[in-house]
């Protein structure tokens, strides 16, 4: 069984998420970071190359540690409505 996280972002919309790793891993992989932010596996790559999401390559192999995903995701500002409120 999954565990479930739910993502907020100042009191608006609410959206769930399935966390893929019930056993507590410490890293996802490419493809499950692709699946929690609903992006296709190569824009994923490419934002991951790009540095735009934290990641490791460890012998030719992207990891994404979950503790710097999730709080690189906690501090993502991408809410048009505040950044215009802002302004």
């Amino acid at each position: 069984m999954a565990n479930v996280i739910t993502l907020t972002h100042a009191d608006t919309a609410t959206t769930t998420a399935t966390r893929p790793h019930a056993g507590g891993a410490a890293t996802y992989t490419v493809k499950e970071v692709a699946g929690l932010l609903r992006l296709s596996l190569g824009g994923t790559y490419q934002a991951i190359r790009a540095g735009e999401i934290p990641a490791k390559r460890i012998r030719g192999r992207w990891i994404v540690p979950v503790h710097r995903f999730h709080a690189w995701l906690d501090a993502q500002d991408n809410d048009p409505a505040e950044r215009h409120l802002a302004a």
